[in-house]
């Protein structure tokens, strides 16, 4: 078997933090798996860090697995190898709650004179109106309503 590429040396208060993750379900599944990956991997242990292979069996994760989390925390750090990386290229919602607020109350109420039922482009124009946003398209409206489970007219 080849030499390890990333080995796994906790400190003492990284290895409590990873204790406390390990034993808390105050997080989530991956993340106490991913705990004790690490705790089973210290090289700082008394008996050494255990192989790959009798890691991913007693944690019920692959050898794969094993490997990422070792390479996470040799490249990164305790909070890399435990949590997930933040989303980078997430877009900012157009509307906000009283936006949303604004829209269901529109929806819910009589329709402008001289029209049958709100139409999208109607209430797009109407958040514009009164000031909620600079700019929605239509289908944000649409997504909206959808998600609220409302429907225009």
């Amino acid at each position: 078997m080849p030499a390890k590429k990333h080995l796994v040396a906790l400190t003492p208060k990284q290895r409590e933090q990873a204790e406390v993750v390990a034993r808390s379900y105050k997080h989530s599944a991956l993340e106490r798996k991913r705990a004790r990956i690490l705790l089973l991997a210290d090289t700082n242990r008394p008996e050494g860090g255990a192989n790959d292979q009798t890691i991913a069996r007693e944690v019920q994760v692959s050898d794969v697995t094993v490997q990422n989390v070792r390479r996470r925390f040799a490249q990164g750090s305790l909070p890399a190898a435990l949590y997930r990386k933040e989303q980078t290229h997430r877009k900012d919602r157009l509307l906000d709650g009283a936006a949303e607020a604004c829209l269901i109350a529109t929806v819910c109420s009589a329709p402008p004179q001289g029209k049958g039922r709100w139409s999208l482009h109607l209430l797009k124009d109407t958040l514009i109106a009164q000031g909620y946003t600079d700019t929605v398209s239509h289908e944000t409206v649409q997504q909206t309503l959808k998600k609220m489970n409302s429907s225009p007219g």
